[in-house]
């Protein structure tokens, strides 16, 4: 089953995970909310749409931007709507 860690903490593990362009995409009851705090940041993706970002803290240390999420996809993205993929040193296991 997919795990995201990071700091020695899992910060979400599912068998209902989605791939898409080579990142695990979680869904939104599988992340540990914890470790999730909302960011100001947003980015635009041409068929995606726009993603927003969560800071992740662990152990009292920052790891800025480092997981996003489509709350609003465009239609060709629509089954990713709300799970949220990670990056920037946060080990995903398949």
């Amino acid at each position: 089953m997919p795990k995201a860690i990071w700091n020695g903490a899992i910060l979400a593990e599912s068998d209902r995970c989605e791939q898409v362009e080579g990142n695990y995409y979680f869904p939104p009851d599988a992340i540990r909310p914890e470790y999730f705090k909302p960011s100001d940041t947003h980015t635009t993706c041409s068929w995606k749409g726009v993603a927003s970002y969560y800071t992740l803290v662990v152990n009292g240390q920052e790891n800025v931007d480092a997981a996003w999420y489509y709350s609003e996809p465009k239609e060709a993205a629509k089954q990713i709507r709300g799970y949220v993929a990670f990056w920037r040193g946060v080990k995903v296991e398949p």
